[in-house]
């Protein structure tokens, strides 16, 4: 379903006789926000746009500039797969202004927005291709696996076989296109694949594929996470995200001369991420759980480097195949599927442009499995490694000069804040391993 602007939304909305338009939006954290209106406030909605209170929504505004509106963007139109009560129901993104009609620096596709024009001033539209995992739980209350399947198997009929199939099914029908689905490594642990957007388009459907993922699960009686690290002694989930620049049709990160098949474009995109990757892994990886996943022996990326075979690197650029050129691309490796895609894109991309810009020498990549290696060859390589908490990670994110001019100073401040109010309130907790450990003894 292709639409173009606010007739085609209300032609639609008529032949499909929608009684009610979602409109969503997200908190600086990355939770789905939005409000809900009738029909008949549809044309208001679309010249006006939809007013509300911003004090109560995260890094939104403090009360005495509260006042916020909503302006709809009717590309991002679809009508949602699931009736609700029996009645066909809308959805539509929104970017945020304020009353004077500017946009408002704090609202995450705001900041992707001015991220992606700082690429389209140097020619390039970013593409992206995430790899979102998670995992089936029999409630929101429990860890109790769905299913004790593996990588790729291909279990007998079960729920959570079924679950997938229905969320692919959902996310088609929104006009989201899915590469392919399968069981991930852990018991109960799922991925599907979304095929590669422009950065805005997929932050959009990233948003747009959690909600539907949990939905699927809900309406089945059971839940999904996207907690990066819910089980303790199997892998994690994480977010893998391909991602490339394209100057008109043509791959920027394409050179077929060159040994790696990578331009210097390519090269110097990569050599970006990887020196700015401690300092944006605050953003890629938010949350106190998402460093439980950033440990060695569970597959995720610990150590900073790249190479094109090796899994063990943070960044991996897959083989190139003869007349695949489109297909050239920078995986990395270490995001997790509960970030804010709207910041975590902008500080990928910040970081890649900074490698192009500033002309980063690349490294050597590393071929070898970095998790097999000892500390002290990995010191004579000179590979460092990711944050090893959120205390070191929120540290690192508050001396970058990129970061903060990626994300702006208002958005940038807050997120600090935010972050080590978190750290506070966690390292404050008693965990169950301190008071099984220590509690007999003491």
């Amino acid at each position: 379903m292709k639409v173009r602007d606010a007739k085609d939304v209300r032609k639609i909305v008529k032949e499909l006789d929608v009684k009610f338009i979602r409109i969503w939006f997200t908190d600086v954290l990355g939770f789905l926000k939005g409000l809900t209106i009738t029909v008949s406030e549809l044309e208001r909605a679309m010249e006006d746009g939809m007013g509300f209170d911003g004090s109560s929504i995260e890094g939104f505004a403090r009360i005495e500039e509260s006042d916020m509106i909503a302006r709809l963007d009717p590309k991002t139109f679809q009508i949602m797969p699931w009736k609700e009560n029996g009645l066909t129901v809308a959805r539509l993104f929104a970017d945020i202004f304020k009353p004077d009609g500017k946009p408002f620096a704090a609202d995450p596709r705001y900041i992707l927005k001015k991220n992606l024009e700082r690429a389209s001033k140097m020619g390039y539209t970013y593409y992206i291709g995430p790899e979102l995992e998670y995992f089936y739980f029999t409630d929101k209350q429990s860890t109790k696996f769905l299913d004790s399947g593996g990588y790729f198997d291909v279990t007998t009929f079960d729920v959570a076989r079924s679950l997938r199939k229905q969320t692919v099914t959902c996310l088609e029908s929104l006009g989201i296109q899915v590469e392919y689905s399968h069981h991930e490594v852990a018991s109960s642990q799922h991925e599907i694949d979304l095929r590669y957007k422009d950065a805005m388009t997929m932050a959009d459907q990233v948003m747009t594929y959690r909600f539907t993922v949990k939905e699927v699960a809900r309406l089945n009686n059971c839940y999904a996470t996207f907690m990066p690290k819910p089980v303790f002694g199997i892998n994690g989930s994480g977010m893998h995200t391909h991602q490339s620049l394209f100057k008109g049709n043509r791959n920027a990160f394409f050179d077929a001369k060159d040994k790696y098949h990578l331009s210097s474009v390519g090269k110097g995109f990569i050599a970006g991420i990887l020196a700015h990757a401690r300092e944006i892994t605050s953003v890629t990886n938010q949350w106190v759980n998402s460093y439980k996943r950033l440990v060695p022996g569970y597959e995720a990326p610990v150590y900073i480097t790249w190479a094109q075979r090796n899994r063990s690197s943070l960044v991996r650029v897959p083989m190139y195949k003869p007349g695949k050129e489109h297909a050239t691309r920078v995986e990395f490796r270490s995001p997790d599927p509960a970030c804010n895609p709207y910041l975590a894109f902008s500080a990928m991309l910040a970081a890649g442009l900074e490698g192009i810009e500033k002309k980063y020498k690349l490294p050597d990549p590393v071929p070898h499995n970095i998790f097999e290696m000892s500390e002290k060859d990995r010191q004579k390589l000179n590979i460092e490694s990711l944050p090893e908490d959120l205390w070191e990670a929120i540290h690192l994110t508050e001396k970058s000069k990129l970061l903060q001019k990626a994300l702006g100073e208002e958005l940038f401040a807050y997120f600090i804040r935010n972050k080590k109010m978190e750290w506070d309130e966690y390292k404050g907790q008693i965990s169950q391993y301190e008071l099984d450990k220590y509690l007999p003894i003491l």
